[in-house]
């Protein structure tokens, strides 16, 4: 929230370094910034504020729009019941208890103005968050906000489509030409030309595959998020978490086509169709898919439906199950003088040429990686001993690889032909080769040859 202060007076009583610091923030604004204490005793000479060196009295709140208290005693006392009794909002420094509001770090571009605030409990990570924020921000962007500013009008009464007009404005704030004119004075000319190019331009839909990673949020990749917050519509699978959905623009439709094991909401027939349809609509389509779009992903049946429509289409990688499994347990899925490979495989649908040919890849020293196997995971283990890998082989499994609640079970092929196991409930990789050996499975749930549950 931003506080109206304009024509008004802004009160802190105080003279110490406390109040300087409200001083350089409220300075920013168009308030009359006055100083009140006994013993002003900091410099505030660098800025545009008028001093009063004696007592407070309750008439030098008058016209005021917000009192900041930064000392201790009788006056400070008497500001903050004054304030209270008019019902202006006060705030006391280092006091959160005794605050009306807080004062957030300030990312300042102007006109763009960013706020973090941690509503006074933690001013250190605030201070910390503004740094990353301060770097990430180019130091024009202010320039290209107010460029913004002053074409409103143009361009509503040139693009009528709310959504034409957010593409146009997305692509002047984040164009690199744009900017580089804006520094040589050319913006506007430049901004002029970028109008006129989405004036004349027929719409065109565009579909986005996009790797949501394992389902950590912060496994995301920079490119993913900012086309998520690009996107008019996101389809997204069942094992995407809500947190990433949530990633995209606030008024982005959001359509759960909800593949999952024995429930299937939509085909993948539907699913191309339903992309197709969104994109021949004019818009941008988020195809959102756990891990990477790529590997078991189904996205070739997808490239290959939007192909046909003759509908542009571009693929964000993301974090695959198998490598964030490998990340959790530090598990070397290529290691020297034993695993030269890594082979990554759907368990379900694995006829016996395939389970001869994963039984001759570990017994020649290359790490399997097996999606989708939880539930034949001891059937598969038998059938690659069956076909020649060696009992001792070890195996390590992860649920709900890269996520919190992750677990993690070891042992070798024949413990987990001859366990029986109750895993908990998520997608897992099953790891298989020497190399499985070198990852750290110190608190993992051992596939010992006996009837037990791991909950």
């Amino acid at each position: 929230m931003s506080y109206k202060v304009q024509g008004l007076r802004i009160v802190i009583v105080g003279g110490g370094e406390e109040a300087l610091n409200k001083v350089r923030l409220v300075t920013k604004t168009t308030a009359q910034v006055v100083i009140i204490s006994r013993h002003v005793e900091a410099d505030f000479s660098g800025f545009a504020v008028e001093q009063i060196e004696r007592a407070f009295v309750p008439a030098d709140l008058d016209g005021t729009a917000l009192v900041f208290v930064a000392e201790e005693g009788a006056d400070a006392e008497l500001a903050k019941a004054e304030a209270r009794a008019r019902g202006i909002p006060l705030n006391v420094v280092d006091v959160p208890a005794e605050c009306d509001f807080y004062t957030p770090s300030i990312v300042e571009r102007a006109p763009l103005t960013i706020a973090i605030s941690t509503e006074g409990d933690a001013p250190v990570l605030a201070r910390l968050v503004r740094a990353r924020i301060e770097a990430m921000l180019s130091p024009g962007i202010g320039r290209i906000a107010s460029l913004a500013g002053g074409l409103r009008q143009r361009v509503e009464s040139l693009i009528h489509d709310g959504a034409a007009r957010r593409r146009f404005y997305e692509a002047l704030v984040t164009s690199p030409e744009i900017e580089a004119a804006e520094q040589r004075g050319q913006g506007l000319d430049a901004a002029h030309d970028l109008l006129s190019q989405h004036v004349n331009a027929e719409t065109k839909g565009v579909v986005w595959l996009i790797g949501a990673g394992p389902g950590s949020e912060d496994l995301l990749t920079l490119r993913a998020q900012r086309l998520l917050q690009e996107a008019d519509v996101i389809v997204h699978d069942q094992l995407v978490p809500t947190v990433v959905v949530d990633m995209g623009r606030r008024d982005a439709e959001r359509i759960d086509v909800g593949k999952a094991k024995g429930h299937h909401s939509f085909s993948q027939a539907q699913i191309n169709t339903l992309i197709v349809r969104l994109a021949r609509q004019g818009k941008r389509v988020a195809r959102l898919k756990s891990g990477d779009p790529m590997i078991f992903g189904r996205a070739g049946e997808e490239i290959s439906a939007l192909r046909k429509a003759g509908i542009s289409y571009s693929i964000v990688p993301g974090i695959t199950a198998a490598l964030a499994a490998a990340a959790d347990t530090a598990t070397p899925v290529t290691l020297r003088g034993v695993s030269s490979g890594f082979i990554m495989a759907t368990a379900h649908g694995a006829d016996d040429s395939d389970l001869q040919h994963w039984a001759a890849l570990a017994q020649s020293g290359l790490t399997l990686a097996l999606y989708m196997g939880k539930s034949i995971a001891s059937e598969v283990a038998g059938r690659l001993v069956a076909n020649g890998a060696s009992p001792t082989t070890p195996v390590g499994i992860v649920v709900n690889a890269g996520r919190p609640d992750r677990a993690t079970y070891s042992g070798n092929l024949r413990s987990l032909i001859e366990g029986q196991v109750t895993f908990i409930d998520g997608p897992a990789i099953i790891f298989v080769g020497e190399a499985v050996a070198a990852g750290d499975w110190a608190d993992a749930g051992q596939l010992a040859a006996l009837s037990f549950k791991v909950a």
